[in-house]
């Protein structure tokens, strides 16, 4: 496998872990708003940087895929595929514990499954879509609202949340999620409008 499409691969890999571990301390029945259990701290200490890994991937599999000439149509494809698995599964943790309204999480994925299809009908003929600004900008602002919606799960986990406001918080965090779900319907058009002609070949 080219080291590019392995570091896209990875994010496939730590999607899944990343969502056992976060609710593991939920069906081990460690949640205690009274009082901080020891895997609480080791769930936060691992979340964070491996989310954060995960993340960190999407930059490192477009760098080695230039750096080694690497950059193929698979990659193209594969590259965003691993990124919507990642994001929704991240998604669905924070929408259970939530951080985020199911109404945006709907929306979101409905956009997401509906760019792959785009890109598959693309492919088909013959044309390889590339990320945009604008879809580049949506994965920016998805990763911070994720990270945001971590950091207040942390807090709760550890025993800081009681003294936060965290009702503001959270509603703090949905201003954010409301962001990705226009900034992800925005790069959508975008899309439709310079490849529409291309899925129309296909219908």
């Amino acid at each position: 496998m080219k080291t590019a499409n392995a570091y896209s691969f990875s994010r496939i890999i730590i999607a899944p872990l990343y969502f056992i571990l976060y609710f593991l301390p939920q069906w081990l029945g460690m949640i205690n708003p009274d009082l901080v259990h020891p895997f609480n701290l080791i769930s936060v200490c691992i979340m964070i940087p491996l989310i954060g890994f995960a993340e960190f991937t999407d930059y490192l599999d477009g760098h080695y895929a230039r750096k080694n000439n690497e950059v193929s149509d698979f990659g193209k494809l594969f590259d965003p595929f691993c990124d919507v698995i990642l994001h929704m599964i991240a998604f669905v943790c924070y929408m259970q514990s939530g951080y985020m309204p199911a109404i945006i999480f709907v929306f979101i994925f409905i956009r997401e499954y509906g760019m792959l299809f785009i890109r598959l009908m693309a492919i088909k003929n013959g044309v390889t879509i590339a990320a945009r600004k604008g879809g580049k900008l949506k994965t920016v602002i998805y990763i911070f609202s994720g990270m945001y919606s971590l950091l207040l799960e942390s807090a709760s986990r550890l025993g800081f949340a009681s003294s936060w406001n965290l009702d503001l918080l959270k509603t703090i965090g949905v201003g954010f999620y409301i962001l990705c779900l226009v900034l992800c319907y925005v790069s959508f058009i975008d899309y439709l409008k310079n490849f529409g002609a291309i899925v129309k070949k296909t219908l």
